[in-house]
C-alpha cells in the first residue's frame, strides 16, 4: 500500500495526524505530508485507511 496527499485538496485540518501520527505530519504550509516513503508497513495500513476516512476534504489517496 502507498499513501499520497493531494496538496490541492488538503486544508490542514490535521485529522490524519491525530489518527495516524506515524504516517502523517503537517508541514510549514499547513499541508499534510506522508512520513513513510514508498510502501507503507503493513502494521500502519489500518490507521492510514482510518485517516483517509477522517479527512474532511478527501485529500488522502491510498493505492493498494
Amino acid at each position: 500500500m502507498k499513501v499520497r496527499v493531494d496538496e490541492d485538496k488538503c486544508c490542514g485540518f490535521a485529522a490524519c495526524l491525530s489518527v495516524a501520527p506515524k504516517v502523517f505530519d503537517i508541514d510549514s504550509d499547513q499541508i499534510a505530508v506522508v512520513l513513510v516513503d514508498g510502501e507503507l508497513p503493513e502494521d500502519l495500513h489500518a490507521c492510514a485507511r482510518e485517516a483517509a476516512e477522517a479527512c474532511p476534504t478527501d485529500a488522502i489517496l491510498i493505492e493498494e
